[in-house]
C-alpha cells in the first residue's frame, strides 16, 4: 500500500511512518521546516496552506491512503484551510483519507462525548479543528475523522517535555488540577488502523466483483434475505 502522511515530521506522523514501514508499506511524508528521522520515507516539503502545492503533490504520488496529521495551533489557515486543501486533493486523485482531529472541538460542558457528538468549540484552535472536520466531511464524505486527546509516549511528546520543564524549573507555569482529558499513547493511536488493500494489487486469486441476483430465489422463500447494509446497521 502507498501511504502519504501529511505532517509526517510531527510526533504522531513520525510514529505512523515508523509503523507503516515496519508493516511493509511504501511511505511518503511531508514536512514544514525539516524532514523527520524515519529512514526509508520519501520526504517532501509542503505548506498545506498552498492549495495548488497540495494538489500537485497528492496527484503526483497517487497514494492509496492519505493521513492528514498537519496542524498549527495558532494558524487557522494551516489547520482549517489546510485540511480542506488536502481533502480536495484526495477527492481529485482518489484514495482514502484519514483526518486527525482533536478533542478541542468540544467545550467540556457535556463532560462525556460520543463519536457522533456535534462540535461546540470554545477556543480558536478548537474552532479551526471543527471547521476542518466540516470541510473534510463535505469534500470527502467517506473520510475517517479521528478525534484524539493528548498524545503521549515514553516521555517523547511535547506535553511530557512541558511537565518535565515545569518540574525542573526550566519553565514557569501551572498544571491545572481541574483539566480532565483522555491521553492516548502515540504507538496505540498509530496502530489503530484496519489493514486494507486491493486484490488486484496482490497475488491472491479470486473474483473482483461478484454480485448475486437472488430475485428468483427470494420469490420462492418465506424468509426475506436481508442485505449486508441492513443487518450490519441493526447490529
Amino acid at each position: 500500500m502507498r501511504l502519504l502522511i501529511v505532517g509526517g515530521a510531527g510526533f504522531l506522523g513520525g510514529e505512523l511512518a515508523r509503523q507503516a514501514l515496519a508493516a511493509g508499506h511504501t511511505v511518503a511524508a511531508t514536512f514544514m521546516t525539516r524532514p523527520g528521522a524515519a529512514p526509508g520515507v520519501a520526504w517532501s516539503p509542503l505548506d498545506v496552506r498552498d492549495r495548488e502545492a497540495v494538489a500537485e503533490l497528492v496527484g503526483a504520488l497517487a497514494p492509496d491512503v492519505v493521513v492528514n496529521a498537519a496542524h498549527r495551533k495558532a494558524d487557522w489557515t494551516a489547520t482549517a484551510d489546510g485540511a480542506a486543501h488536502v481533502a480536495l486533493a484526495v477527492a481529485a486523485a482518489g484514495g482514502r483519507l484519514v483526518h486527525v482531529s482533536s478533542d478541542a472541538v468540544f467545550s467540556g460542558e457535556a463532560v462525556t462525548y460520543a463519536e457522533d457528538r456535534v462540535p461546540d468549540p470554545i477556543s480558536p484552535y478548537g474552532a479551526a479543528k471543527a471547521a476542518a472536520e466540516v470541510a473534510v466531511r463535505a469534500i470527502v464524505p467517506g473520510a475517517v475523522v479521528v478525534r484524539t486527546s493528548l498524545i503521549v509516549g515514553d516521555g517523547r511528546s511535547g506535553h511530557e517535555s512541558f511537565v518535565r520543564a515545569l518540574a525542573t524549573g526550566r519553565k514557569q507555569g501551572v498544571l491545572f488540577t481541574d483539566d480532565v482529558r483522555c491521553p492516548v499513547h502515540v504507538e496505540d493511536l498509530a496502530a489503530a488502523r484496519l489493514v486494507r488493500g486491493r486484490r488486484a494489487d496482490m497475488d491472491v486469486p479470486g473474483p473482483l466483483d461478484v454480485r448475486l441476483d437472488c430475485a428468483a430465489t427470494q420469490r420462492c422463500l418465506r424468509t426475506r434475505l436481508r442485505g449486508a447494509r441492513e443487518f450490519l446497521r441493526r447490529s
